[in-house]
């Protein structure tokens, strides 16, 4: 099956499976600035994530992939679909808000920052305003205070995203190679393969 391109490498030799390394390398490092530059235009750690439960159905289902955009002077309002991530969590969860409410933290000593800190102190937010946020899934029952891990609200800094477009079922790949890694390393192997073995 392979004789041919065996045959070809062995006569081009070291040089060829140098440069063929070269240009594999050259086109992960290529995805990879541009999975980051698009970070870096729309605010966010990941502009594209893939849906993996049925907790948004019917707005989303699983293995929809979501484009995301997170602009900083922008406020998050009741309705809008938000991909945010609790700290020590490691999957990030799609989720409408529910509710927000602004608060502002005063300067530290004074009487009503004393009140807030009873109430807030698990968010250790710094002195300013904040937008908090409650979140719920549309498919289910109850909000999402459970999945906060003793938080009551969530802020800007969980934020990864607000969601701005959306393609049905094409993550469905992603969760295939997450459900079977073995699947993950052929795809990846035979990749790597193809690009050592080619010839131009």
């Amino acid at each position: 099956m392979f004789s041919d391109e065996l045959k070809t490498f062995r006569r081009l030799g070291f040089r060829h499976f140098l440069l063929q390394i070269l240009n594999f390398a050259s086109v992960i490092t290529s995805g990879l600035m541009l999975w980051k530059g698009l970070g870096l235009i729309l605010n966010t750690e990941s502009p594209i994530v893939v849906v993996l439960s049925g907790s948004m159905e019917p707005a989303f289902y699983r293995g929809d992939l979501l484009f995301l955009t997170n602009p900083p002077g922008q406020r998050y309002h009741t309705g809008d679909i938000t991909v945010y991530r609790i700290p020590g969590a490691e999957i990030p969860i799609v989720h409408r808000v529910l509710e927000t409410r602004d608060i502002f933290i005063p300067l530290e000593n004074s009487t009503e920052n004393r009140f807030l800190n009873s109430r807030l102190a698990k968010l250790k937010l710094p002195t300013g305003e904040h937008q908090l946020m409650l979140t719920k899934g549309d498919n289910n029952h109850v909000d999402d205070i459970d999945l906060y891990q003793g938080l009551e609200w969530i802020d800007r800094r969980h934020i990864i995203g607000k969601v701005r477009g959306f393609l049905p079922y094409i993550g469905y790949v992603t969760i295939a190679m997450n459900d079977f890694p073995q699947l993950k390393y052929a795809l990846l192997g035979g990749l790597g393969l193809l690009a050592v073995i080619q010839r131009e």
